[in-house]
C-alpha cells in the first residue's frame, strides 16, 4: 500500500473541468493495468469513511470502495495508492489525472455533475447536513439557533445549503470557516463557535474527537439531501461501467446473502442463477468491462458486501454507532438498490 499527496495544479477547477472529458479519453482501466495500482483520492482523516491508523493503514467505506475497485480490476485490493486531498483540492485533483477515482464523502449535485468534466458512479452512502450543539447551549432544534456562530468546512456544499435554509426561516447566522474537518472540530470545541454542521455522518465522527464527546448532541433536523458517492472522469465509459458496477456488485451480494464467509460456497455451489451470474459461473459480465469473470467474487471475498463494509466502519456496532436507516437495502425499508446482473 502507498500513500501520495502530490502538489495540485493551480488551474482553476472549472477550466480543468473543460478539459477533464479529454484528457480522460485514454483508456484508465489499461494504465491501471499498466501501473500495477489504483490511485484513489480520499479524506485526510474522516473516521468511518477514509482515514490512516497509526501504521498509515487506511480504514473507512470510502478506502473500502477504493479496495473493492482494486480487487475487481486488478485481483488485489491492497493495490491502491491512497491519496489525501480537502474538499478544495478533490476536483482539481481527479480532473488534473492524479488520481483515478474520488472516493472522499463528497456530494452528488447538478452542478459537480454537469459542469467539471466529471461523472458521479453511484451512492455509497445517503447523508443529510445536521448541527452539533453542546448540550450547555440548551437548544434542541433548528429554530433555536437564530444569531448563532457555526463553523463550517469551505469548499462544501454546506456553505450553500445554510446560505438557503436560514434567511427563509427567519434565522440570522454568522460563518467561521475552516480549511479542514479536523479544524472544524477544534474550533468548536474551542468555543469559536456556538454549532458545528456537516453532514450526520461527519458530525458523528467529529463528535469523537472532542475532549468530551458526551458533552455535545446532534440535532434532529436535516436540512439537505446528501447523497455521497465516488467520481470519475467523463470521457471513458469503460471505466465508469467497471467503477460503478463494483459498488452494484457490493449492494447485489448483499441482497443475495453473499458474504465474506460463504462466497466460495456461493460460487462452486450457485443456489441460484442470479448468484452464479453474479459470480462469474454463468455469461460474460466481467469480460463485457474488460475484467476477469471473477470481478464480483474478488470484490466480496476480499472486501465484503456492502452490509459488509457499512457495519464495520459506520454501524451500530462501530465508534460511530450509525444505523442503517435510508441506507438499509429497499427491501429492508431503506433506498440501497443495484441494477441485475442478467
Amino acid at each position: 500500500m502507498h500513500h501520495k499527496n502530490k502538489s495540485l495544479s493551480l488551474l482553476s477547477v472549472v477550466a480543468l473541468g473543460a478539459v477533464a472529458a479529454t484528457q480522460a479519453s485514454a483508456a484508465t482501466l489499461d494504465d491501471i493495468g499498466n501501473s500495477g495500482e489504483i490511485r484513489c483520492g480520499v479524506n485526510a482523516g474522516l473516521t468511518g469513511f477514509s482515514a490512516p491508523d497509526e501504521d498509515g493503514r487506511w480504514s473507512g467505506i470510502d478506502a473500502d470502495f477504493c479496495r473493492a475497485v482494486a480487487a475487481a480490476t486488478l485481483g488485489d485490493a491492497e493495490s491502491v495508492a491512497f491519496t489525501p486531498l480537502t474538499a478544495k483540492e478533490r476536483f482539481t485533483a481527479l480532473q488534473s489525472g492524479e488520481v483515478d477515482v474520488l472516493s472522499r464523502n463528497t456530494t452528488w449535485t447538478a452542478t459537480r455533475d454537469n459542469s467539471l468534466g466529471l461523472n458521479f458512479t453511484g451512492v455509497t452512502f445517503y447523508d443529510g447536513q445536521a448541527f452539533m450543539v453542546s448540550k450547555d447551549l440548551g437548544v434542541s432544534s433548528l429554530d433555536e439557533l437564530n444569531g448563532a456562530t457555526i463553523c463550517i468546512q469551505s469548499g462544501t456544499t454546506h456553505e450553500l445549503n445554510i446560505a438557503d435554509y436560514f434567511p427563509a426561516n427567519d434565522l440570522d447566522y454568522q460563518l467561521v470557516t475552516f480549511d479542514t474537518p479536523d479544524q472544524t472540530a477544534q474550533g468548536f470545541g474551542s468555543g469559536r463557535c456556538d454549532v458545528l454542521t456537516s453532514d450526520s455522518s461527519q458530525l458523528a465522527a467529529l463528535r469523537l474527537q472532542l475532549d468530551e464527546p458526551d458533552s455535545a448532541m446532534i440535532l434532529p433536523e436535516r436540512i439537505s439531501k446528501e447523497p455521497l458517492g465516488p467520481v470519475v472522469r467523463q470521457g471513458d465509459s469503460q471505466w465508469f461501467n467497471v467503477v460503478k458496477w463494483t459498488l452494484f456488485a457490493m449492494i447485489n451480494a448483499e441482497e443475495m446473502g453473499v458474504t465474506q464467509d460463504n462466497v466460495d460456497e456461493m460460487r462452486d455451489n450457485p443456489p441460484n442463477p442470479n448468484v452464479a451470474r453474479l459470480l462469474g459461473q454463468d455469461g460474460n459480465y466481467g469480460e463485457q468491462m474488460g475484467l476477469d469473470s471473477d470481478w464480483a467474487y474478488n470484490i466480496v471475498k476480499q472486501v465484503g458486501n456492502y452490509a459488509e463494509v457499512y457495519d464495520r466502519n459506520v454501524g451500530a456496532d462501530s465508534p460511530l454507532g450509525i444505523d442503517r436507516g435510508i441506507n438499509a437495502l429497499w427491501s429492508d425499508g431503506g433506498i440501497q438498490y443495484a441494477p441485475p446482473v442478467r
